[in-house]
Formats: structure tokens, C-alpha cells, sequence
């Protein structure tokens, strides 16, 4: 058994606070659960019952937070974990929500990706959209089957296009392609793809 040595309202929800077990953060719980189960400092709980207070009488909270976070913007499954746990929801907590949501499909990786896809490769390379989808949580396997759809000509038509927004007003000398070189290879563009895109202002010599 645990001593709980510590409740704090929580700064951006006042309906939550905080559970100090040993002077540690242990989780987040609503005050209309904290006070149904009579919890106070200085009592001495296991985490475990601490898991199954949050788990049983939190979960539906969970999940309608969990359904506003959602309302704006589609969201991986890592970024409503993610939101979740900053908000002091146990792993239990988030699993339970997650399972919901992809139930009734309001989460879904493949068609996030695909969608991601669609808007980012008109403006973005596709290492630098496999990167920042892996950072979202997507796995190499739902990437690399949602960028089967970007050709390359589509790839070329974007860089192209980003390329000339660059250059607008600038002299094509070699300093300036080398710098729009770079500037393709950073927004994600392949090496052959940023190539091309230069020989509509002019080639450059290999640096």
C-alpha cells in the first residue's frame, strides 16, 4: 500500500486534479471521483485501486474529451494518446478510448495518411511527409502504402512549382541554385526530383 500525500487541482481543468502517491505524480482523476470514493491525503491506496477508480468511473469522460479533441481536425492514434496522458488519463484510460474511437472509426491511420498525403504533396517531398507522419504516429507500413499515390510526376510538378515561388525576383546564378538546391532537398524533395526542377532556371554544378 501507497500513501496518497497529495491532491491538486489541476491548472487548465478545474474539474481534475492531481494524485500524489510517495510524493510522485500517480494520475489524474475528476473531483466528482476523487470525492465518490473519498479519497484524502494521507490514506494509503495501492495504485492498482487507484487504475480501477479512473478506469471505471473515467473512461466515458475520456472519451467525449477525447471526441471534442477530435471534432476540429482528424487525429492519429497516437495524438489522442498523446492528449490523453497529458491530460493525467492511465494507460487503461486511453486504451478503452482508443478501441472506442476506432470502433466507430472516428480514428483511422490509413485514412489519416492518405488524407495527409493528399493535401502535403502538392507543397512537400515525400521524405519529409514519411518523416513528419511517423512523428504523428503512423506506421512505415500505412506510409509507404498511402504514398503509392503521389507519383513522380506529381512530385516534379511540386517542387517545380515551389522552386519558382523561390526564385520570383531572384537572379539565376550558381550561389542561388545551389541555395534553391537545398531549399528542394529540405522541404523532402529525392535528389533527382530537385535536380529537374532546376533545369527550368539553369543547371548546376555538383557541389
Amino acid at each position: 500500500m501507497n500513501e496518497i500525500t497529495a491532491i491538486t487541482p489541476q491548472v487548465k481543468d478545474k474539474t481534475r486534479c492531481n494524485i500524489f502517491i510517495d510524493g510522485r505524480f500517480c494520475c489524474g482523476l475528476s473531483l466528482e471521483t476523487t470525492v465518490k470514493n473519498r479519497l484524502k491525503v494521507g490514506q494509503t491506496v495501492s495504485p492498482e485501486r487507484l487504475s480501477e477508480i479512473q478506469l471505471e468511473s473515467e473512461k466515458l469522460a475520456a472519451f467525449d474529451k477525447a471526441l471534442l479533441h477530435i471534432s476540429a481536425t482528424r487525429k492519429t492514434e497516437k495524438q489522442i494518446r498523446d492528449f490523453l496522458q497529458k491530460k493525467g488519463y492511465l494507460s487503461a484510460v486511453c486504451d478503452f478510448v482508443v478501441e472506442k474511437l476506432r470502433g466507430y472509426d472516428f480514428i483511422n491511420d490509413q485514412e489519416y495518411a492518405e488524407a495527409y498525403i493528399g493535401f502535403a504533396a502538392a507543397k512537400k517531398g515525400n521524405r519529409l511527409i514519411k518523416m513528419e507522419l511517423k512523428a504523428k504516429g503512423v506506421d512505415e507500413e500505412t506510409i509507404e502504402a498511402a504514398l503509392q499515390e503521389v507519383d513522380g510526376e506529381t512530385q516534379e510538378a511540386a517542387a517545380l512549382a515551389l522552386l519558382q515561388k523561390y526564385m520570383r525576383g531572384k537572379s539565376a546564378d550558381r550561389e542561388t541554385l545551389h541555395k534553391a538546391f537545398r531549399y528542394l532537398m529540405g522541404k523532402g524533395f529525392e535528389y533527382e526530383t530537385a535536380r529537374a526542377a532546376l533545369t527550368a532556371f539553369g543547371e548546376i554544378d555538383e557541389e
